[in-house]
């Protein structure tokens, strides 16, 4: 079982803290067996003080992080020390100490500050909340910090933007290491959206369009039934009953991207699933997917991910045997 150790800083956010438990705990084998432990834990085993109106007790310090596979580290708004000089309390640095060469990292929101000072994140990408990107680029300037998206996935070190990109964060990484099917159903039971993709642009801002004016959910709902068939902008117009640039526009609204990066999107989720848990040819994956050939979904997989289809399928079966 993959354990998970969060750590939680005084002034520590409570949403945020409790996202790790909240996802992972979620995450069974195809035979009901929880595929995560989640502990959290304080510097001092002590209770910690959060930024609502309670504290929040723990029952271990950080001596459990030198046991864990991964450790994640929420928000916190009490740590003026390092959100303003970049440097990281001595107990916060002998807590880091004990994490295990090879640990995976893992930030949410503010959490990154955390990270960059640890020098963890020199010379890597990396993102945070969009409105403390530049006081993180201004702190760490070997940090490569890309403030317009929702997580980033560098490995052994993930970092997420704010609140409910944790979230993102979170089931991506089950994603990555059980595949969609463990990945989806832990969505299904948080009741949360199975795939946003880690490219999206953070909401910054983004106007909340008037209740009044047509929204474009249903003909997403349309579309994502329809991936298969060469769907056009045009076609997305014309069931919207709306002018291409008014869909446009929408989408930007409501989605954060264009509605052509959305379908390219939701394409390569679908190819995703499809190599993840079918036996099908390339061509036929791509053929379902939307792409019409297998050439054309090879080049938009290496594109999103880096990887090509057989070696995708191979990396995310391995998985998934491994769970089974």
């Amino acid at each position: 079982m993959h354990r998970v150790g969060v750590l939680a800083l005084d002034g520590v956010v409570p949403f945020e803290l409790g996202i790790p438990a909240r996802i992972f705990g979620a995450a069974c084998s195809a035979t009901g067996e929880p595929l995560y432990s989640v502990v959290t834990c304080s510097l001092d085993g002590r209770p910690v003080r959060t930024d609502a109106d309670y504290d929040i007790a723990v029952a271990e310090d950080a001596c459990v992080l030198a046991h864990v596979d991964t450790v994640v580290i929420p928000p916190s708004h009490g740590q003026a020390t390092l959100r303003e000089g970049g440097r990281l309390p001595d107990d916060l640095r002998a807590a880091l100490e004990r994490v295990r060469p090879g640990t995976r990292m893992v930030a949410i929101c503010t959490g990154s500050f955390v990270l960059a000072a640890a020098g963890l994140l020199d010379h890597r990408p990396a993102t945070t909340h969009w409105r403390e990107a530049t006081q993180l680029q201004r702190l760490f300037t070997t940090v490569r910090v890309d403030p317009n998206v929702l997580f980033v996935d560098d490995g052994d070190v993930l970092t997420s933007a704010g609140a409910a990109a944790g979230v993102d964060l979170c089931v991506h990484i089950v994603r990555r290491d059980h595949g969609s099917a463990v990945a989806n159903e832990v969505a299904r039971l948080c009741v949360v959206p199975p795939w946003r993709d880690g490219g999206q642009a953070q909401f910054i801002r983004q106007p909340v369009p008037e209740p009044s004016a047509g929204g474009t959910a249903a003909t997403r709902a349309w579309a994502l039934e329809r991936l298969g068939e060469p769907l056009t902008l045009t076609d997305l117009a014309a069931h919207a009953r709306v002018s291409v640039r008014t869909l446009t526009r929408r989408f930007r609204d409501e989605v954060g991207m264009s509605p052509g990066q959305w379908l390219a999107g939701q394409r390569i989720e679908r190819a995703r699933h499809l190599l993840e848990t079918t036996d099908w040819p390339i061509d036929l994956v791509a053929h379902h997917a939307g792409f019409g050939t297998g050439t054309s979904l090879r080049q938009h997989l290496h594109s999103a991910v880096g990887v090509a289809p057989l070696a995708y399928r191979r990396t995310f079966r391995s998985a998934a045997e491994l769970t089974a």
